[in-house]
């Protein structure tokens, strides 16, 4: 089984993200978990943050929850309170606890302080970092998910070229200069 890795909402939210996550975990690169509190938080955040309508929001949520019904973790709501990570996060950790997640991904890292994630021997990690680390253990199952994605874009269609750059925007800028290393050399 691939090792379980909990995202945060954050990492879900921009879609080439999430996209590239999403499809690494279908090519069985790692196993995906969230809490349902995290996808509550996708949802509002898709309307407040992206302008996306709610129907949107709804459906693309629904759509993660029926492709990746293994990856809701539940049970955890107990545990939040012994958390000592910042409040506002600590459905998240429990929730990784709870799965016993090796690893969180997440932008918000300053949430995720070593002292609060080391009794629990979880890590966190930026979704830059994690992606970085699948490139560099299976670089040929990560340039299959990147040419997937430009093949199934269809309004716009995109190149290599603007792909990268839409990650680099994504809050991915080295995983996406290391991508495009690893596709010019093939």
């Amino acid at each position: 089984m691939s090792f379980p890795v909990l995202l945060d909402a954050c990492a879900l939210i921009p879609m080439p993200v999430a996209d590239m996550l999403l499809r690494l975990t279908t090519a069985k690169q790692y196993r995906a978990l969230w809490s349902e509190e995290i996808l509550e938080e996708v949802e509002r955040n898709l309307v407040s943050q992206l302008g996306r309508t709610a129907q949107q929001a709804r459906r693309r949520v629904d759509r993660m929850r029926e492709y990746f019904p293994d990856a809701l973790v539940e049970g955890h709501e107990g545990l939040s309170q012994a958390m000592t990570n910042d409040p506002k996060d600590r459905h998240v950790l429990a929730a990784a606890v709870r799965a016993n997640a090796e690893l969180i991904v997440t932008f918000n890292l300053k949430d995720f302080p070593p002292a609060a994630l080391d009794p629990y021997e979880i890590e966190a990690r930026s979704p830059d970092d994690f992606l970085l680390d699948q490139l560099d253990l299976n670089a040929s199952a990560v340039l299959a998910v990147a040419r997937e994605v430009i093949e199934d874009m269809r309004r716009p269609r995109i190149g290599w070229t603007e792909y990268v750059q839409g990650l680099s925007a994504s809050g991915l800028p080295l995983f996406a200069g290391a991508l495009d290393d690893a596709f010019r050399r093939t």
